[in-house]
């Protein structure tokens, strides 16, 4: 399916996962006190016809349109997405809050950074440019990645999650971090969503390539 879905706009897919920076889209965690990242409608695009041309891309095919919906606080989870969307020829949709991340808001290490103080906040809420790319009722596969924060998914992509039916679709996690395993992060998800079929997701390390991130595509039998 070509074309690529972010808040509206065009995303260019990447090979290269780039290396993860700290804190935010990778950085090690081992307590609360660290933080880690990283119906029907109308189709937005019709899949391929040529197996042979994707074969020769190097790209996969899968059963139904995809998308591969994410938020990326520094780059990293944004290259395992576009790793992801250029195997399966997947439209990509960008979580993108209202009010960005600056490298002071997510610094772990102060109590009194942004990103401290939503993660204490039982309340908090993190408005998003758009909750749902065009077309979504079309999508039979959708992926949902996310850096790690403090043991948990970032909470920036908890709206596009709940404003959002995934009924009759397959939903995909996948993380980012510096160490931190994807634990029960997806799990968390299913519950906040309340519908679709989700499955196990995979978490990727910093300087991940795009061949690992395929392979674990390629073992999900789509």
């Amino acid at each position: 399916m070509k074309g690529a879905l972010a808040v509206a706009a065009l995303v260019p897919t990447g090979a290269l996962l780039s290396a993860c920076a700290s804190p935010q889209d990778g950085a090690a965690s081992s307590s609360a006190s660290s933080m880690v990242e990283e119906s029907s409608s109308s189709s937005v695009a019709e899949p391929s016809s040529s197996s042979t041309a994707e074969e020769a891309e190097g790209t996969a095919t899968a059963a139904g349109p995809v998308l591969v919906a994410y938020y990326s606080a520094t780059g990293n989870t944004r290259a395992v997405a576009e790793a992801i969307a250029a195997h399966l020829d997947a439209d990509v949709f960008e979580i993108t809050p209202v009010d960005p991340y600056t490298e002071e808001d997510l610094g772990y290490t102060s109590d009194d950074s942004r990103a401290s103080r939503e993660r204490d906040d039982p309340n908090r809420s993190v408005e998003l440019v758009q909750t749902s790319p065009e077309g979504f009722d079309s999508y039979r596969t959708v992926f949902v990645g996310y850096p790690i924060w403090w043991d948990e998914a970032a909470w920036v992509v908890d709206g596009f999650v709940t404003g959002n039916d995934f009924t009759g679709k397959t939903v995909i996690p996948f993380c980012t971090s510096g160490s931190s395993p994807i634990g029960t992060s997806g799990q968390d998800l299913a519950a906040l969503a309340g519908t679709g079929e989700w499955l196990e997701g995979a978490r990727f390390p910093e300087s991940a390539a795009a061949s690992e991130v395929e392979a674990w595509v390629d073992s999900l039998g789509l």
